[in-house]
């Protein structure tokens, strides 16, 4: 087999990391847009600003995280009881 490479030419990580990366990605991707919108609902976009933001961001991100890694395999069985499998 090839060495794979991904992004920036590094090397990609084996599939058995794919439990941990899947919702980590997902969990700064979820809660970098959701913090925002959050934000700005609460202060308006006179008092927003990145700084608050961020804030926002890191600590919804600490609880998003670890959620993630204990509910994805709960949802996973879920969705298994509801979608035919390909």
């Amino acid at each position: 087999m090839k060495n794979q490479k991904t992004l920036y030419n590094f090397k990609k990580l084996p599939s058995r990391y794919t439990a941990i990366v899947l919702p980590f990605l997902l969990s700064i991707i979820m809660t970098f847009v959701v913090s925002m919108v959050s934000t700005l609902r609460s202060l308006g976009l006179e008092q927003f600003s990145i700084h608050i933001w961020m804030s926002a961001w890191a600590i919804s991100w600490l609880i998003a995280f670890p959620t993630l890694l204990l509910v994805l395999p709960v949802v996973r069985k879920i969705t298994a009881l509801l979608v035919h499998p390909v």
